[in-house]
């Protein structure tokens, strides 16, 4: 095994398993741990118990033995040969030699989670006979952390060597969406100087910016899916996303023979999957109806109280539709959210891989309209039809007409349409939200867990007095030499779970604002390249210190959130040709009656800006496809030479530069007479004396030039 994959200063441990037994008897929370251990020990585990804090055990577990973990790592990338993975079959003698950390993190995850009938322990933390195992994580590399954050604080563009170092210490699937996140942090540059050229030249609305903003948007896509390509090469997993990982929740309702391998197979009927699908059509009805109308109402409150009413405390009460949002759409969300985990639960995928994608595509949609509605509303409803709206919103007076003094303080006869207003929208969404969402994501937790401790310290001094003394501590019974180590692991316990998805969803919402709504206010690149700089070390720093080291997993793509990001360049197409068209008026908008806004130039101008980005990503995509990449040209170059090493192993050289078989023996006249009278002794048919007329290529050579020789045209000789 490779000396870099030993974890130094952290006694080789692989994993810890925080067994927590608040709610259990003694008697029932001892046979769950003997249970836990045995399972654990008879998958080739070495184990060390500690205790833990609040009622609870520390498990640590490692590799008994580097003979059990190179059959693992065998095994493992044998089966990726086998299903085209690795381009060349592993060596069983030196299978461990180029282990990398996150590899050996996997392949021992894989042996404590994995079923029985895979190798496995079968242990699922929270469920069934396991519900006392809380987590299951590995630990920290503190040196790795510190020089990382380090590193990437003081590089402004990171190399591939950098994505490298994540994919080797926090997997594929992390290190994807790393590589994703910079990526687009390096296209951002050319929209980012183009959006301030356009900002101080063109101006708001800009047609030009519009063109050039939407074929960035194309080309940025195909990048990124020649990108994928190229790293999945790069890191030996193109090809992984095919090896679905078996759901253990997945209920078969019958076993069929499989007509071409014979083997026995559980299946779930397509048919009844498909009419359970079809429930997320009312799920999505529902969700949008419910976010939509509660945005919707907060939408027209706000605008009746910041340009209808002028009683008292409108200073005051025009924070009320931000109150509400903020309170009722994260309640909402979140209740919509555990709908459509049970829905995506009932759907009973067979794979992990269908679960997870099944499951984006549900909160792509919740984040869709949560995003993307305020400012849908503010540019389609507000500002062409907002002159015929806004007398319903009369309605809302009977909420401020306690507040008013009078009735003129709740109408407002010279209410117009405030142009300003979608910019000033797209303008929070680009800018405020990106400062509060990263402080929400760093600052926020870092407070919470430091005033959680807090408390509880707090609240032990106070039990200790009222007890007449301090409670034991959790590090009473540490060695000396472990007393460092555990109160480390005892805080990384206690630390939340890393969510890749969160990160990814976040940076496919911003990519939406930017190809939906960037033409109202160009500067949004700007604004988007100057927070992803910051949001790949705030990232780093979050996985470092806020979160549990991540379980390595495999991935060869971002999964559906590229299949997101292709729709809303769709859609970007649609949005920026109506929003271009309907404030085309020097960027002041039409003057909010339906009579100014011609419906069928309208929807011409959405019909061939749509079948402009159909023409200009197969334009796009044929190009790409004639690009040769370092990805591609190192599968060809892998395939050669798998070719040529077999070729030489069943041939010894290469066999088209090998000589023809030559037959020492000389061809004489005793030779042939001899040959003559052995044919005759034996009965052999017209085909085998075909073949023994010539019995050597020297022969055929010689038999074929006295051919030339009578046969060939008179000139020819005489030219001879």
């Amino acid at each position: 095994m490779a000396p870099h994959a030993k974890l130094q200063g952290n006694f080789d441990v692989d994993y810890v398993i925080t067994y927590r037994f608040t709610d259990t008897n003694k008697s029932e929370a001892q046979k769950g741990l003997e249970y836990l251990l045995e399972a654990l020990a008879r998958v080739g585990l070495a184990i060390e118990v500690r205790n833990g804090d609040k009622c609870s055990l520390l498990v640590f577990v490692k590799v008994a033995s580097d003979e059990r973990l190179n059959h693992e790592v065998y095994r493992s990338r044998l089966n990726d040969w086998l299903h085209g993975v690795r381009a060349t079959q592993p060596e069983e003698d030196n299978s461990g030699q180029d282990l990398t950390q996150a590899e050996r993190y996997r392949l021992v995850h894989h042996l404590i989670t994995s079923p029985i009938q895979d190798g496995g322990a079968s242990i699922t933390p929270n469920e069934g006979k396991w519900k006392n195992v809380e987590s299951i994580f590995p630990l920290h590399d503190k040196a790795f952390n510190i020089e990382w954050i380090k590193k990437w604080s003081t590089t402004t563009f990171l190399k591939p060597e950098d994505l490298d170092d994540i994919r080797d210490r926090l997997g594929e699937k992390i290190a994807f969406y790393f590589a994703f996140t910079q990526s687009y942090f390096m296209f951002l540059i050319f929209p980012a100087a183009f959006g301030f050229s356009s900002w101080v030249l063109l101006g708001h609305f800009s047609p030009i910016y519009a063109i050039v903003n939407g074929l960035w948007s194309v080309i940025f896509v195909e990048y990124w899916k020649r990108q994928e390509i190229d790293l999945g090469v790069r890191w030996g997993v193109r090809g992984v996303s095919q090896l679905h990982q078996k759901r253990r929740e997945f209920k078969h309702e019958k076993e069929v023979t499989d007509p071409v391998t014979g083997e026995t197979v559980q299946v779930f009927p397509a048919t009844k999957r498909l009419s359970r699908q079809l429930l997320q059509v009312p799920f999505a009805i529902l969700a949008s109806l419910a976010l939509g109308t509660l945005i919707a109402t907060c939408f027209g409150i706000e605008i009746f109280l910041s340009e209808v009413y002028n009683g008292p405390l409108k200073s005051v009460l025009v924070f009320i539709p931000t109150g509400l949002l903020t309170t009722l759409v994260p309640t909402l969300t979140t209740l919509l959210t555990g709908v459509a985990t049970r829905l995506n639960q009932y759907e009973n995928w067979e794979t992990t891989e269908e679960h997870e994608a099944s499951m984006i595509q549900k909160l792509f949609i919740l984040n869709f309209i949560t995003s993307y509605l305020p400012i849908f509303l503010t540019a389609f409803v507000y500002v062409p039809f907002g002159n015929l709206i806004v007398p319903y919103l009369d309605i809302f007076s009977l909420t401020a007409r306690p507040f008013a003094e009078h009735e003129k303080q709740l109408s407002n006869p010279g209410f117009t349409i405030n142009p300003a207003r979608l910019r000033k929208q797209v303008i929070y969404f680009t800018v405020t939200a990106q400062i509060i969402n990263l402080a929400v994501e760093t600052i926020v937790p870092y407070v919470k867990r430091q005033g959680f401790r807090k408390y509880q310290k707090i609240k032990s001094e106070r039990a200790a007095a009222s007890h007449g003394g301090a409670a034991p501590r959790a590090s009473i019974n540490d060695a000396p030499e472990e007393v460092e180590f555990l109160t480390r692991v005892r805080s990384e316990a206690e630390l939340s779970v890393y969510d890749v998805t969160t990160d990814l969803r976040e940076m496919v919402v911003q990519y939406g604002y930017l190809v939906l709504f960037s033409v109202v206010w160009p500067l949004a690149p700007v604004s988007f390249f100057i927070n992803n700089w910051i949001e790949l070390r705030s990232d780093a720093v979050k996985i470092c210190v806020e979160m549990q080291r991540p379980n390595p997993s495999r991935a060869d793509t971002i999964g559906p959130w590229l299949d997101s990001l292709s729709f809303l360049t769709w859609l970007g197409s649609l949005t920026t040709a109506a929003i271009v068209y309907l404030f085309s008026n020097d960027g002041l908008g039409p003057d909010g009656t339906p009579a100014s806004i011609q419906g069928w130039a309208l929807l011409l101008s959405i019909f061939l800006s749509e079948h402009v980005y159909l023409l200009v990503r197969y334009a796009v995509q044929l190009a790409v496809s004639k690009l040769d990449s370092p990805g591609l040209q190192t599968e060809r170059g892998e395939r050669y030479m798998l070719r040529k090493q077999h070729l030489q192993k069943l041939y010894g050289v290469n066999p088209l530069d090998a000589p023809p078989p030559f037959d020492p023996e000389k061809i004489t006249r005793s030779s042939l007479e001899e040959e003559a009278r052995q044919t005759t002794l034996k009965t052999s048919s017209s085909k085998d004396q075909f073949w023994l007329r010539q019995r050597s290529w020297e022969e055929s050579a010689k038999v074929g030039a006295g051919l030339i020789e009578k046969l060939a045209p008179a000139e020819s000789k005489k030219q001879q």
